[in-house]
Parts: C-alpha cells; sequence; structure tokens
C-alpha cells in the first residue's frame, strides 16, 4: 500500500498537469489543462511553465497549447534501458518473433492493467499496436487473464470484480463472471486466449512471465489477424512456442548474477 502522507503537494500537482496532458486528445490549452487536472487556472499555468522549461511539455508558440515534450520519451528510453526483465527479454522475443512470423510483445502488470514495453512486429501492423507505453486492462487481454490465472483465486476474483473493463470492441466481455470463467480456462490450459477484445480483427495469446517465487509480473503475447487464422487452429500452432518462451524467461529473469 502507498503511504499518501509523503506526498509533497507541489510535486503531485505538477505530476497532475502532465497526466492531464498525457491523456489528453492532443495539445491541449491553459483552460482545458486546469479542468483535466482539477487545479485552478493559475496553477495550472505554473505548472505547466514549469514542465515547459524542463522539457516535460512543448508549447506552440502560436496557438499556446502544449503537447508531451520529449523529456518524457526520454524518461521511458531510461526506465525501459534500466529494467532487467526487459532486458532479458528483449532476444527472447525477438527470437519468438522469428519463429511464429506473428506479432510479439511483452507487458508488464501493474494494478488492473497491463502496459506494453516491447513490440515485435508483423508485417500486418496498425498505429497502436506499433508503440510501447500503452496501457490495456487487465481483464480484457490474454496476457492479463493468464496473469490472474496465477493469482490465489480470491485475489484474481477481487481484481476482476474491483475494476471490470470498459468495452473496446463489440467483444470485450466486461462481465466479471464470464471474464473468471475465462480465468479458469487459462489456469487449467496455462496460457490464455482473447478474440477481437482489445483490437478488432484479433486473436491473442498470452502467458505469463513469473518471479522465482512463481507470482506473475509480466506476460507475453502472440497477436494474428482473423483474416489468416481460426482462433483454434492459432492456439494450436503458437501456444507451445509461447509457453516455452515464457517459463524460459521465467527461470533466466530472476537467476543469479
Amino acid at each position: 500500500m502507498r503511504d499518501d502522507t509523503l506526498l509533497v503537494g507541489s510535486v503531485e500537482k505538477a505530476f497532475r498537469v502532465l497526466h492531464a496532458v498525457r491523456e489528453g486528445p492532443g495539445a491541449m490549452s491553459l483552460g482545458e489543462i486546469a479542468a483535466a487536472s482539477g487545479l485552478d487556472k493559475s496553477a495550472a499555468q505554473r505548472f505547466a511553465h514549469t514542465l515547459w522549461r524542463l522539457g516535460y511539455l512543448e508549447k506552440d508558440e502560436r496557438t499556446r497549447r502544449f503537447t508531451l515534450g520529449r523529456q518524457a520519451l526520454e524518461t521511458a528510453f531510461h526506465y525501459l534501458r534500466t529494467t532487467p526483465l526487459v532486458e532479458v527479454a528483449m532476444p527472447v522475443v525477438a527470437e519468438l518473433r522469428r519463429s511464429c512470423g506473428e506479432r510479439v510483445s511483452m507487458s508488464l502488470w501493474e494494478g488492473d492493467s497491463l502496459i506494453y514495453v516491447i513490440r515485435q512486429q508483423s508485417r500486418r501492423e496498425y498505429f497502436w499496436s506499433s508503440l510501447i507505453g500503452r496501457r490495456v486492462p487487465l481483464a480484457s487481454t490474454a496476457g492479463g487473464r493468464a496473469i490472474l490465472a496465477l493469482l490465489p483465486p480470491a485475489e484474481a476474483e477481487a481484481l476482476v470484480r474491483r475494476a471490470p473493463p470498459p468495452a473496446l470492441t463489440p467483444r470485450t466481455l466486461t462481465d466479471p463472471a464470464a471474464i473468471l470463467e475465462q480465468v479458469g480456462r487459462a489456469r487449467a490450459q496455462g496460457y490464455a486466449m482473447a478474440v477481437e477484445e482489445v483490437s478488432a480483427g484479433e486473436v491473442t495469446l498470452g502467458a505469463a512471465i513469473t518471479r522465482a517465487d512463481g507470482r506473475p509480473v509480466a506476460a507475453l503475447h502472440i497477436a494474428g489477424s482473423l483474416g489468416e487464422w481460426k482462433p483454434e487452429a492459432f492456439a494450436a500452432s503458437f501456444a507451445p512456442l509461447l509457453l516455452e518462451a515464457a517459463h524460459g524467461l521465467s527461470r533466466a529473469a530472476w537467476k543469479p548474477g
């Protein structure tokens, strides 16, 4: 549990401004930033100006609107280069991509979400699927359900019921009972499958990556096109490769030295 008594108010407000711009639809005015961050316009102006001077926001001098700055991108780079699991996983993900010929990704588990940190592309791609840093609901993804399957059942159920996912597509499961049924299936077979639940026209397999004590921390994903694969054939072809890679990575990531 995080100790909110240690929060520094001014720092917290600065990050509210940064997060408001991050979640915005595009370039934002000071008024829009103030409304989204819950600050008055004067405070939003001070924090936005400071973040702009530090490079975490950029400002269009013509429109006076703000977007994220390049320092945010550089911070993400340094996070990735100093995260041991990402370093260990890169060659494993690349080899899995070569073996299956489909898109392979790795995501990290945080709360009720997964955050993509590695994306190895296939020949068919769309914009969102090529970007790292995307956050998706844990319960909507094959990788997320594979993670839930390795948790104590009561913990998994509490997570699903506390944060049912939004309907990202017409086929996204949002009913906790239906999601938990899929988690149970993943528990039995060692991997999960999701069909068009995050992106239309896509089938995805997911397997959990665990730390040394067996607690899941991340997931590997293989995604393919429903125009080329029936879900059952996709799973039969690639689930063994996925499980082998996930198990190997779980062993290698926490090996001493």
